[in-house]
Parts: structure tokens; C-alpha cells; sequence
């Protein structure tokens, strides 16, 4: 385990240096952001409606938040990294060094989000607080419960894109993959909650890692109680275990495909 701790570190000291230059590539969150408190002021006429069971408050911070763990939970190191190390070869090398890849991965995307989501935070909150205002209900005391639910969230999401990227083993390029993956959680969950959709729909996405992702740990900001944490973390940690496991089933097949096939 500390050798995973000391790339963590490494890749976090390395990050931190150009923490400014992070912090620049926030100006698309910037925009988007902005983009989306003007929509929704436009679509609540009343400032007192609710649309889908959210006020006008509810409903743009909840999007600031999944846009706020979108963009913290973006990397290159899972998905062009490891499809580039296994179409070009370099795989073959990695296997044969004291750690286990996969865990070197995450070690590494570890360390980036851990620099980008302060700083993205930071924003959402600034931006928040001067274009849309305080939340109701809403205690800093809870953030102790949410903390845990948004850093699960982000690591599920690696889970499932390292997945996808292990499929390089087979596929020349598993781009399009990664497209649709990211389209899904992006449009479901992300731009629009959950309850925006019908009801079938909704029963549909609570079983999938959308659920998990951005929109359990968003919903936990904007309407907050002990028993929907609860059961946003039961189905983190269901998700969690299920992604390692899948993680690994793939991870070892494809290094058997590689021996049987003479590295």
C-alpha cells in the first residue's frame, strides 16, 4: 500500500505546481455554468415554483454540484494513458514492475482530481453564493457527510472508465465507448436530475452508476437527510465493489490474452 501512497504523492506534488494552470481550464465550468443559472432563471417564472420537486435555488445548485464533479472527475491518465500503453505495447513492461497497474492508474488520477476538486469547489461555491445565493437548509456540518459521498462518487466514475479503457486489449480504440459513457452520465443525472424523467426512467437510472456518480452526492447538497445519505452510500459501496471486480476480472483476462499470445 505505500508504494500506491507515494505515487499518489508524487502526482499530487507534481499536480500542485501547476495549480494555477488547473485552475485556468475552469473557465469552460465558468461558462457553463453561467449558461445554465440563466436557464433556469428564464424557465422559473415564479421564483416560488417547483419543477420536478426542486426550487429555482435547489435546481441550479444542484446542477453547479454535478458540473463541479464532472469537471474535478475528468483525466486523460484513464482513458488515453491506458489505451495508448496497451495498443503501443508499453502494458508489457508495466506488468512486470513491484505494482499492479490498475491500482498504479487510479493512484495516479488520485492525485490529479485531488488538486482539481478544491479548486472546483472553491469556484462553485464563489460562483454560487454571488450569482444564485445561500442554500436553504443547507449546514456546513453536512459536508462531512457529503465529502465522502462526492469522493465515492468520483472514484466510481474511474472505475467504470477504466473498465471501458481495458477493453484496448481487444478493440483497436475504445473512444467511442468512452463517448457514449460520459454522454450518459453528462445528460442523465448531471445536466438534469433524476426526477426530471418519468418515472419508469427514474426506477431505470437508480440501478445504474448514474445514480452513484453525481447525482446521489448532488441531491445530498440541495436536500439533505440521514436516510437518503444512507442509501446513496449503500449503493456507492455496492457499485464500488462491483467496479473493482469488474476492474480486475477484465485487467486479467486481458494480461492472459498477452501471454497466450507471446506478450
Amino acid at each position: 500500500m505505500r508504494k500506491y501512497t507515494v505515487i499518489y504523492k508524487s502526482v499530487l506534488m507534481e499536480n500542485f505546481q501547476y495549480a494555477a494552470n488547473i485552475a485556468m481550464g475552469f473557465i469552460g465550468y465558468f461558462i457553463m455554468i453561467f449558461v445554465f443559472i440563466n436557464l433556469w432563471n428564464y424557465m422559473y417564472d415564479n421564483p416560488q415554483d417547483l419543477i420536478a420537486g426542486y426550487t429555482k435555488e435547489q435546481m441550479i445548485w444542484y446542477v453547479m454540484i454535478t458540473e463541479m464533479i464532472w469537471f474535478s472527475a475528468q483525466s486523460l491518465t484513464i482513458t488515453r494513458q491506458v489505451a495508448t500503453d496497451i495498443r503501443g505495447g508499453n502494458i508489457a513492461y508495466s506488468m512486470n514492475k513491484p505494482y499492479h497497474y490498475t491500482l498504479y492508474i487510479l493512484s495516479r488520477y488520485s492525485g490529479e482530481w485531488s488538486i482539481r476538486l478544491p479548486i472546483c469547489s472553491l469556484f462553485t461555491l464563489v460562483i454560487g453564493n454571488t450569482m444564485v445565493g445561500n442554500l436553504p437548509h443547507f449546514h456546513p456540518a453536512m459536508l462531512l457527510a457529503i465529502a465522502p459521498c462526492i469522493i465515492l462518487g468520483i472514484t466510481i466514475h474511474a472505475l467504470f472508465k477504466l473498465c471501458i479503457s481495458l477493453f484496448s486489449f481487444w478493440i483497436e480504440d475504445s473512444t467511442p465507448f468512452q463517448w457514449i459513457y460520459n454522454k450518459l452520465i453528462l445528460v442523465v443525472g448531471t445536466i438534469f436530475p433524476i426526477e426530471i424523467f418519468p418515472d419508469e426512467l427514474q426506477s431505470l437510472f437508480k440501478l445504474t452508476p448514474i445514480y452513484t456518480v453525481c447525482y446521489g452526492p448532488a441531491k445530498l447538497v440541495v436536500d439533505f437527510s440521514v436516510e437518503k445519505c444512507l442509501e446513496v452510500l449503500s449503493a456507492q459501496f455496492l457499485y464500488l465493489s462491483a467496479g473493482c471486480m469488474l476492474m480486475l476480472f477484465i485487467y486479467g483476462k486481458g494480461v492472459k490474452k498477452l501471454y497466450v499470445n507471446g506478450g
